[in-house]
């Protein structure tokens, strides 16, 4: 039998995801009366945005996890401080990190030009995630759509649920299950760290140890901790980067799971997946790093089901003219 083009084949796959996924309240088809060009949109901004600079991918997609995991993907991450609220952007795991509302905001404004009052910011968090997604090379899938904007943000939830860079793989496990996300989904999503930087005060506490004696984490490989450790000085230096997929940074691939097996994983999260002693992760990291498909399955799989996090729909919320605003 003829094999299926893999561009065709995804396409397939993809489609299958969404419809056996998604959330009732939710459809690919939302805006195709209301705003047929919201697609579009997106992506001509999302072209020029990340041809201008290429981390800006990963800024996008790392945007649209940090706000499902608070209250649901409901754009409250984008929401400005105000006297009576916090905003999500002073949480620890957002402060001087978050990159990419810029962009946002662009969309916005274009969409507003052409369809106002139509098309949430959630909706624009997630088209983006997507589309960064495969604008770097990564997978396809439709995303389904119809989520509406909160009235509120939660800093306490911020920083409560959002995973932190030295997080053991329990407490991965347990924040993922908090969303309805598992084992498979964690694995997965954390592929995106395959495009993308950390800060050096991320990852800091790998390359010292708190006796002082400057010894290696053992499940660094040598000449990368070296490599860090230059990087990333002992004191000062909080906002030095480094990618976390060396390899490849701005490509999204599996080449972060062949580096976890070769010990380059950046993060004391990315290493728990492998050394957390929990079988089914260590199972789909070397899945992973053997089969770029099944990856590009999993995680578009994943990302439809972590999009449909407590969704906003129907009269619930608002659509946002600003998105730092409620209306």
């Amino acid at each position: 039998m003829a094999t299926l083009p893999r561009v065709f084949f995804c396409s397939l796959v993809m489609m299958m995801v969404v419809f056996s996924a998604a959330n009732p309240g939710l459809s690919p088809f939302f805006y195709d009366a209301s705003c047929p060009q919201a697609n579009d949109i997106v992506m001509s901004v999302l072209e020029r945005a990340i041809a201008e600079d290429p981390r800006m991918a990963a800024s996008l997609l790392r945007l649209h996890f940090h706000d499902c995991f608070v209250q649901g993907c409901d754009a409250s991450i984008l929401l400005d401080k105000t006297s009576g609220m916090a905003s999500e952007k002073d949480a620890g795991p957002n402060k001087n990190s978050i990159r990419g509302i810029e962009v946002v905001d662009e969309i916005k404004a274009q969409l507003e030009q052409v369809c106002p009052h139509t098309v949430s910011c959630a909706d624009i968090l997630a088209l983006a995630a997507r589309d960064s997604t495969v604008l770097s090379g990564g997978p396809h899938w439709e995303v389904p759509l119809g989520r509406r904007d909160s009235k509120t943000a939660s800093l306490k939830k911020a920083n409560t649920n959002i995973p932190a860079p030295n997080s053991t793989i329990q407490h991965l496990i347990t924040l993922f299950a908090r969303q309805g996300l598992d084992e498979q989904d964690l694995v997965a999503l954390s592929g995106g760290h395959t495009i993308g930087v950390a800060r050096c005060v991320s990852f800091r506490q790998r390359l010292y140890n708190q006796n002082g004696d400057n010894q290696p984490d053992a499940t660094l490989e040598r000449a990368y901790y070296n490599d860090l450790k230059a990087a990333c000085p002992k004191t000062g230096g909080d906002n030095n980067v480094s990618p976390l997929d060396v390899a490849s940074p701005v490509r999204f691939d599996n080449t972060y799971f062949k580096l976890l097996l070769r010990r380059k994983g950046l993060l004391a999260s990315d290493e728990a997946l492998l050394t957390g002693d929990v079988q089914k992760t260590v199972e789909l990291v070397k899945g992973y790093a053997s089969d770029e498909e099944l990856f590009f399955h999993h995680f578009a799989k994943s990302m439809v089901k972590m999009g449909n996090i407590n969704p906003l729909v129907g009269l619930k919320g608002e659509i946002r003219h600003n998105c730092h605003h409620v209306n």
